[in-house]
């Protein structure tokens, strides 16, 4: 049952987008399209664009827990160079992503998202 889970949140594409390496945008770099947005977001497990951002709310046994993964997404966040707004709830982590100095998406923002989802499958085997 755990291992249909994790196939479920991991797709092939996804596993690409995690490999990617963030680059650095440059204040000038067009932000995303919306329909270029929403191709990424096929790649992905529900993740939700809002507006100008991609969000998603991960659930997990206990509030330690739902620190543990922020404490990890952050490390990963510091090797990219990319950081997403963290939200740490009872039980919950919410991940905001967006790349302010363009002030919209980029590819860096689908490739941490993808990261994330990758944290989090990892999480559910240990857990």
């Amino acid at each position: 049952m755990a291992e249909n889970l994790l196939l479920s949140l991991i797709t092939i594409q996804s596993m690409e987008l995690a490999l990617k390496k963030c680059m650095p945008c440059e204040g000038g770099t067009p932000p995303m399209s919306r329909e270029e947005a929403d191709k990424y977001l096929k790649e992905l497990q529900s993740w939700s664009l809002v507006e100008n951002r991609i969000e998603k709310e991960f659930k997990f046994p206990s509030y330690l827990n739902g620190l543990e993964f922020a404490y990890g997404i952050g490390k990963i966040a510091e090797q990219e160079q990319h950081h997403p707004d963290i939200l740490i709830k009872w039980r919950k982590v919410k991940i905001t992503l967006t790349t302010h100095a363009i002030k919209g998406l980029s590819e860096n923002d689908f490739i941490m998202a993808a990261k994330a989802d990758a944290k989090y499958a990892k999480f559910l085997q240990i857990a």
